[in-house]
């Protein structure tokens, strides 16, 4: 909660640096790429726990994303409750038979048909850990007025995108799911109506059998994705 007393501008030193060769620049790049092209969405989890202090640390790392006028806009809500779980499927799942049952449309359900998704989410119930990202579109002073939060989805996305790549470097799989609409979650997690809930995370390690979509393992190439201009 953020205090009026925190609105006056001071400048700091900066407290952490890189000092980096150019040859060392390079091979830190080529290996956080190696590390992440390792990472793949997963639908079959194992029964293995993971340790809480674990999700802590990755929600920590997403805390540190840059925000809109710095109002960090995120609360992430973690959840490894067998029951709250189980009703998060059954609300999730509700949505989706709608999705698939027409809602979506002919040409999204096409897109989605190399995935092999479909109603039943599973994962839901069996991913040790679900962690709700929620966007909070305002926020209070610590005196209760409220206050406007700025470039909202932008700053989530940044948030989610660190989370990700946090938990995969901490070696475990994820799934990210939207069922839409997802207001139950609101309800559900005790949430204020000032936060929209945005994804639901499954986090675990993959089961032995683990299978993934073939094109899944499809990306497109540097070229496609970049234009230099120099």
């Amino acid at each position: 909660m953020f205090a009026r007393a925190q609105l006056n501008y001071e400048a700091v030193d900066l407290p952490d640096r890189s000092d980096l060769s150019d040859a060392e620049m390079r091979s830190e790049a080529r290996a956080f790429y190696n590390k992440m092209k390792r990472r793949h969405t997963v639908r079959d989890y194992s029964d293995r726990p993971v340790e809480k202090d674990v999700i802590e640390e990755c929600i920590r790392t997403a805390g540190t994303a840059p925000s809109g006028a710095n109002h960090q806009p995120w609360h992430f809500v973690a959840i490894s409750s067998t029951e709250i779980k189980h009703r998060i499927r059954l609300a999730a799942e509700d949505e989706e038979r709608r999705f698939y049952d027409g809602g979506a449309g002919d040409e999204w359900i096409n897109a989605l048909e190399p995935l092999g998704t479909n109603a039943e989410k599973p994962h839901l119930d069996r991913a040790p850990w679900l962690i709700v990202v929620f966007a909070q579109r305002w926020g209070e002073f610590d005196d209760g007025e409220r206050f406007k939060n700025y470039y909202v989805p932008e700053s989530i996305g940044i948030a989610t995108g660190f989370l990700l790549a946090a938990l995969h470097h901490a070696g475990l799989t994820t799934l990210t799911h939207t069922p839409n609409p997802m207001r139950f979650l609101n309800e559900m997690l005790n949430r204020p109506a000032s936060e929209k809930p945005t994804m639901i995370i499954a986090v675990g390690h993959p089961a032995a059998d683990a299978k993934v979509p073939a094109v899944a393992k499809f990306k497109k190439p540097l070229s496609e994705i970049l234009t230099m201009k120099e």
